[in-house]
């Protein structure tokens, strides 16, 4: 529990100062004035001013905020350096500075693994790699570097054997003699049925085999990595807003368990979902929904078309339009998150 609620801290803290950063340096580069800069919500826990700006961490870390005066045209007090008096393409600027920083980390994260941990590909020898915590392969008593060396009664000579013998067995019993230490040892492995990958499973992930790449073709793989995963992120949304997959929705409950899962796996799992992490919260940040960076943006191209900006009884609905359906879709999130975490549905 600790442990969980230790990296859920750590990656939701790193994803918000990133994102909110990029809308903080993006505003001050165009000339805004911002009041306060702030890490979660609620009452203070610490605040630190400098210059103009109080520089504060909260109760609540599941979020952040930048304080920009002149956000709301009717209490700019901040004159030429309000929000509202520049022009839309440096409003524009700040609105997608947050989501960019988000594309950014992960670039930054899968950068510096690369040259810490080095590249690795998945090997095909019936050799074990890391185990999922709570899951059949460690109730069996099997463990990392394990060699697999039959699967009831059939020889397994590459990692693709290994799978194809689960999906065969389903749900039934497997009988498992494999290798450690150059001893020869036997278990039983039940795998279990997961919903969301439709297949059963039983925890367990492919040796590696690493090799060390140069800087710059580790910077070469970091964005390629990066680019590759928003591409299927962004493929993956289109076809739940499609109807052609299942929606699969998380809550911060979710999310946390998650973290919680990754994290015993080692800090550089942890840091590899924070990527993955970042990259959603960019994508979903630039949805054009009314609350997130992708409506303000819309707002902003209307304001560009019709030459003056919304009234202030538009911005009210849209944004409590925008406002309902987030929290529509949050406490649908919760609700997967309760029944599938406490009653595994």
């Amino acid at each position: 529990m600790l442990l969980t609620i230790l990296a859920s801290i750590f990656v939701f803290g790193l994803l918000v100062l990133f994102h909110e950063l990029g809308h903080f340096f993006m505003a001050k580069a165009t000339g805004m004035r911002v009041d306060e800069f702030a890490i979660g919500f609620g009452p203070r826990i610490y605040s630190y001013t400098h210059g103009e700006t109080a520089y504060s961490l909260r109760a609540v870390p599941l979020g952040g905020f930048n304080d920009i005066a002149g956000m709301d045209p009717e209490e700019n007090d901040a004159g030429e350096r309000g929000y509202c008096a520049k022009p839309i393409w440096k409003r524009m600027l700040v609105i997608v500075a947050g989501p960019l920083m988000n594309f950014l980390l992960p670039i930054v994260i899968f950068f510096c693994l690369f040259l810490a941990v080095g590249v690795s590909s998945p090997s095909d020898r019936p050799e074990l790699g890391d185990l999922l915590p709570d899951k059949p392969a460690v109730a069996a008593g099997l463990a990392k570097g394990d060699v697999i060396v039959r699967m009831n009664g059939k020889a397994t000579e590459k990692w693709e054997d290994i799978v194809n013998i689960i999906l065969e067995e389903g749900e039934k019993p497997i009988k498992v003699e494999f290798r450690r230490d150059g001893v020869e040892k036997q278990t039983t492995l039940i795998p279990v049925y997961d919903k969301s990958a439709e297949r059963p499973m039983v925890g367990i992930m492919s040796s590696s085999d690493i090799r060390q790449p140069g800087v710059f073709e580790a910077l070469q793989l970091a964005v390629y990595k990066t680019g590759y995963i928003m591409y299927k992120m962004v493929d993956g949304l289109w076809s739940m807003l499609s109807g052609g997959a299942k929606a699969e929705l998380a809550a911060p409950l979710g999310v946390a368990q998650m973290a919680g899962e990754v994290a015993q796996l080692g800090f550089a799992a942890l840091m590899n979902f924070a990527a993955l992490l970042s990259l959603n919260l960019g994508i979903i940040n630039l949805m054009p929904v009314p609350a997130l960076d992708g409506g303000h943006f819309v707002t902003l191209v209307v304001e560009g078309l019709r030459g003056k900006p919304l009234g202030p009884k538009a911005l009210y609905y849209t944004q409590m339009a925008g406002i309902t359906v987030l929290v529509m879709l949050m406490l649908f999130a919760t609700k997967n998150d309760i029944m599938r975490i406490f009653f595994g549905n």
